[in-house]
């Protein structure tokens, strides 16, 4: 006959300590990248250098950081930017960028249209038009499916 036992010592191990699929956020580094430097691409952009000045931005955007404040202030630096490049000019500066370059485009696109400001909407739209003719479909997808957010 089976003995009957009220243990439940059993219960509290916890087994999903054991599972190497277990999802655990990244906690890379607590510094994290701080963004464009203001002053560098404001110079830029006083020079009249819109492609270095949008260079600048996009190759230091604060991807990995976890701070909300950074990526706020690199999205307005970047808007900034954009916002200052004429519509004639956006296709010969975006088929001046790399695919990388285009992919942080797009987010940082993606992220304008949450926030939009007065007259920016349209001329996003246009960026957006001419970032896709470069990168397609896998731009937009690649940005969509990235965890890492500007």
């Amino acid at each position: 006959m089976a003995k009957n036992t009220s243990s439940s010592a059993f219960r509290k191990i916890d087994i999903d300590q054991y599972n190497e699929d277990n999802f655990k956020e990244d906690e890379a580094e607590l510094s994290g990248p701080t963004g464009p430097d203001e002053s560098e691409v404001c110079a830029l952009l006083n020079q009249g250098r819109y492609i270095e000045a949008l260079r600048v931005v996009l190759n230091n955007a604060p991807l990995g950081s976890s701070n909300q404040q950074v990526k706020d202030n690199a999205l307005a630096l970047t808007l900034k930017v954009l916002l200052a490049i004429k519509s004639a000019q956006i296709e010969e500066v975006v088929g001046k960028l790399h695919l990388d370059d285009i992919d942080v485009l797009m987010k940082y696109i993606y992220r304008g249209f949450e926030c939009p400001s007065e007259g920016s909407s349209g001329h996003l739209l246009l960026w957006h038009e001419k970032a896709y003719n470069i990168g397609g479909f896998g731009s937009i997808v690649r940005v969509l499916s990235d965890r890492m957010r500007v």
